[in-house]
């Protein structure tokens, strides 16, 4: 009988082995069928939230080029005070849809689409155009100097500038009879790049506010640059007289090179067309969108030749979710270039 008790106590001992390691293995398939349905969500819903992103994104700069269109059409200087220089602060993107803000069927929509927009228009042409540092194959002396003014007031390195000024240059000219072109870097499109030529992260950081890459020679304009930018495009001024020009534009801009002329006369012909204009040809859009958790930013550089407007250049960038989600740029942000 013991025997017999014993046999059937291992039989119920094997029994609720068994019985644990199946409900173990279908506890296990179950967890992995719902994690990979999880998964297969998280996925769909990224690609949805990424594709109606970049719609809304594409939307924003086409209404940017009809604003930079509209202005090109009513003619005269551009300034800080124009509609294209309004920064668009971030609104839930729903107030744009909504036809009848007062409807019911404009509040359901308002509380279900968590959609927020921001965004603004710069002038390039506020900034100085590394590419102008070369002209002919050759670094141009007057660019330079500009360059040289620009760094001795923010306190960086000449020798960096030297460097930038070199390997722009090498890389500009690829005929056979310059022996350093096939060591030369690839020309900068985006500021970043600059670390190409031999700039440093720091000093990058610190010319971001000053200067721009455009794919071409162009002025300064003097009703959008800062202080700092005219004070170093134009040789002999003082920067308590580039001071006094920004003044004098917030209270009437500029407009023509004539009147800023007649402000400095001190400085006879250091106002000239070929450096400084009112007018701007190169605009950078910057649109942001805000999608429950993910930040999404997109740059666009847009050339206005006349009422025609094209796209240059876009970067976007998926940033990490931040409390200030204003902020122009955010760790961790992964570009991706659309042309």
């Amino acid at each position: 009988m013991n025997a017999l008790a014993r046999f059937k106590n291992r039989q119920r001992g094997a029994a609720l082995l068994m019985a644990m390691l199946t409900v173990t293995l279908v506890a296990s398939l179950a967890a992995t069928a719902l994690w990979q349905q999880w998964r297969a969500v998280e996925i769909e819903t990224a690609e949805r939230a990424r594709v109606q992103a970049a719609w809304i994104l594409t939307g924003a700069l086409d209404w940017s080029r009809l604003i930079l269109r509209e202005d090109a059409r009513s003619g005269g200087p551009d300034y800080l005070s124009e509609p294209w220089a309004v920064a668009l602060q971030e609104a839930r993107l729903s107030s744009f849809l909504a036809a009848d803000k007062n409807s019911s069927a404009s509040e359901s929509a308002d509380d279900q689409l968590d959609v927020f927009l921001s965004g603004q228009i710069e002038d390039m042409q506020s900034h100085l155009n590394v590419n102008n540092l070369i002209a002919g194959n050759k670094v141009s002396a007057p660019d330079l100097l500009a360059f040289t003014r620009l760094f001795e007031l923010l306190g960086l390195p000449q020798s960096e500038l030297s460097k930038m000024a070199e390997n722009l240059r090498n890389a500009s000219d690829r005929t056979p009879d310059n022996a350093s072109a096939a060591l030369a870097p690839l020309l900068p499109q985006r500021i970043e790049q600059l670390a190409w030529l031999g700039v440093s992260p720091a000093s990058i950081a610190r010319l971001r506010p000053y200067v721009c890459v455009l794919p071409e020679r162009v002025p300064v304009n003097l009703n959008t640059a800062s202080a700092e930018v005219i004070y170093a495009s134009t040789p002999d001024l003082r920067m308590a007289q580039a001071q006094r020009l920004v003044d004098e534009r917030a209270r009437s801009p500029f407009r023509n090179l004539q009147e800023v002329g007649r402000l400095i006369p001190d400085v006879p012909g250091a106002i000239t067309a070929g450096n400084h204009s009112v007018t701007t040809r190169f605009f950078e859009v910057r649109g942001r969108l805000r999608l429950e958790s993910t930040v999404i930013e997109e740059r666009s550089l847009v050339q206005r030749d006349g009422l025609n407007v094209k796209t240059l250049w876009r970067d976007r960038a998926a940033l990490d979710p931040a409390p200030d989600v204003s902020s122009a740029t955010a760790p961790g942000a992964r570009p991706q270039s659309l042309q």
